[in-house]
């Protein structure tokens, strides 16, 4: 194996200053109740990236994204339809201490963790950003329309695609209809990663513009 050229070796000592100034964070009130930053887990050069809500209990406690009951089912699809583990891919959340009672994350709180997380996305470079969830998803795509109008496409989103999919707590909870739509949109997002590394073989679904959600949101008339 070759050695690291000076470039992957300064974003990787980019990546762990990042770690660091977040770990020691105190911009917003979620600094006064954590146990640990919960900053992300996986593989910093990794071609996809999952992008929660925020820490739950368990994660808190462990200091890593998705290791609770979400977590081993998103484990368990990305094995089943992508071929991938936790390692092979980076995983991180909109917010990185965990809200009280699991309550949704504050504007403020977001504004706060906002520079993080961009910042993880610059030095990633992730070419397929899968968003977990409705908070995640409105978020990042900057609209009102929810999770289940949103998902079942991928969009260009800040020079790269993204893919919107249900949280796995929603498939923990709605059964064998939500966790169809999840595999397909975890289908579709490693089909895009697959073209985009170069295999010709793969078809690559439609990348959709984002001006696009304006026809949506005429369509689903209320966000929900």
């Amino acid at each position: 194996m070759s050695p690291p050229d000076s470039q992957t070796q300064s974003a990787d000592s980019a990546f762990e200053e990042l770690r660091t100034a977040a770990e020691s964070c105190t911009s917003c009130g979620l600094c006064e109740q954590r146990t640990q930053v919960v900053f992300g887990s996986g593989d910093p050069h990794a071609d996809l990236m999952f992008i929660g809500e925020g820490p739950g209990a368990e994660e808190d406690r462990t200091g890593l994204p998705f290791v609770g009951r979400s977590g081993k089912l998103l484990d368990r699809l990305m094995g089943e339809e992508m071929g991938l583990t936790r390692d092979s891919v980076y995983i991180a959340n909109v917010v990185k201490c965990r809200p009280p009672a699991n309550r949704d994350p504050r504007p403020e709180e977001i504004a706060a963790c906002r520079p993080h997380l961009e910042r993880q996305l610059e030095l990633i470079d992730p070419k397929v950003v899968v968003t977990l969830g409705n908070f995640s998803s409105k978020l990042l795509m900057d609209t009102r329309i929810g999770i289940t109008k949103l998902r079942g496409r991928a969009y260009a989103w800040s020079g790269r695609a993204l893919v919107p999919t249900l949280h796995p707590a929603a498939v923990l909870r709605g059964g064998g209809d939500a966790m169809a739509m999840v595999r397909a949109d975890l289908v579709r997002a490693q089909m895009i990663v697959n073209r985009s590394t170069g295999d010709p073989s793969e078809t690559e679904p439609a990348v959709v513009d984002l001006t696009e959600l304006s026809e949506l949101a005429d369509v689903a008339g209320a966000s929900r």
